[in-house]
């Protein structure tokens, strides 16, 4: 085991493409395809290419909540991108999102086709395109933008930072585990606080700011994400877990919450989705 403390950095970085861990074969300092590879497309105008991790439920979420509002030009092909076998770097998939991240969305309904990157972007540009769960009001749509931009940019200290070094560095650093800890634990606070006087986070009305939050902090209190319930003490933030749990209880969340998901339970998956008779 390496002796964290007698580091010393070099005068130039050079990458150690053996030493990232769980995550090697797949992270690399450099952007672009490693292979050629086309998209599937399916029969829908809307083309998704996603996996159910946090990031990618939010988009899946939206989706069928949209259809449960009777949107149903939101009818969608959520095709499954393996991120663990380098799914992302083909050049179809980086011709959509060039970050080579999912999820990624292709609008074949325009023309030309236009494609969306980054779940945030998606959620805005969903809502928007449909005209639902986005606030008109110019106060409150701030409020909800300000809270969707929040997560994207807090959801690197969770996932990135804290889930890391918590559940999969190859070696447990306990400075860095205290220092994505407090942050975490920060955020739930923020998250508890503001939640203690409203239903949802910017008031009465269900948003993509919810389900962004949901996706990484509703897993994190009620699915036990990074298996850190217990570490985080979660149950200590109840304004969160109670918004939590009734977003989690809505039936279009529990379908967004399967597609593309190849882990658990059986039930609980659907690889893809290209209808809503695959639900079963």
């Amino acid at each position: 085991m390496t002796d964290t403390s007698a580091y010393t950095p070099p005068k130039v970085w050079k990458w150690n493409a053996k030493g990232g861990g769980r995550f090697a074969n797949i992270n690399r300092p450099i952007a672009g395809a490693t292979h050629d590879k086309e998209l599937p497309i399916g029969k829908h105008p809307l083309q998704l290419y996603s996996m159910a991790t946090p990031n990618g439920i939010k988009v899946t979420i939206l989706l069928e909540e949209l259809l449960a509002l009777g949107r149903t030009g939101a009818e969608y092909d959520a095709h499954l991108i393996k991120i663990m076998e380098g799914d992302q770097f083909g050049s179809g998939f980086v011709a959509v999102n060039p970050n080579s991240k999912i999820p990624a969305l292709l609008d074949r309904g325009t023309s030309p086709p236009t494609r969306v990157f980054e779940s945030g972007a998606i959620l805005f540009y969903l809502a928007e395109k449909f005209d639902a769960f986005l606030p008109k009001g110019p106060a409150a749509r701030a409020e909800c933008m300000s809270w969707l931009f929040w997560q994207m940019g807090s959801a690197p200290y969770l996932g990135g930072g804290f889930g890391h070094f918590y559940a999969y560095a190859p070696q447990k650093i306990e400075y860095c585990i205290d220092r994505f800890t407090m942050e975490v634990k920060r955020q739930l606070d923020v998250l508890d606080r503001n939640l203690a006087t409203r239903r949802y986070l910017c008031g009465d009305e269900f948003t993509i700011a919810d389900i962004a939050n949901y996706a990484w902090y509703g897993s994190l209190v009620l699915t036990n994400l990074y298996e850190a319930q217990e570490f985080l003490d979660v149950a200590s933030y109840t304004h969160v877990v109670r918004w939590a749990s009734g977003i989690h209880t809505r039936s279009a969340v529990q379908r967004g919450r399967r597609v593309n998901r190849t882990w658990g339970p059986t039930e609980e998956q659907l690889p893809e989705r290209h209808d809503a008779s695959d639900f079963g």
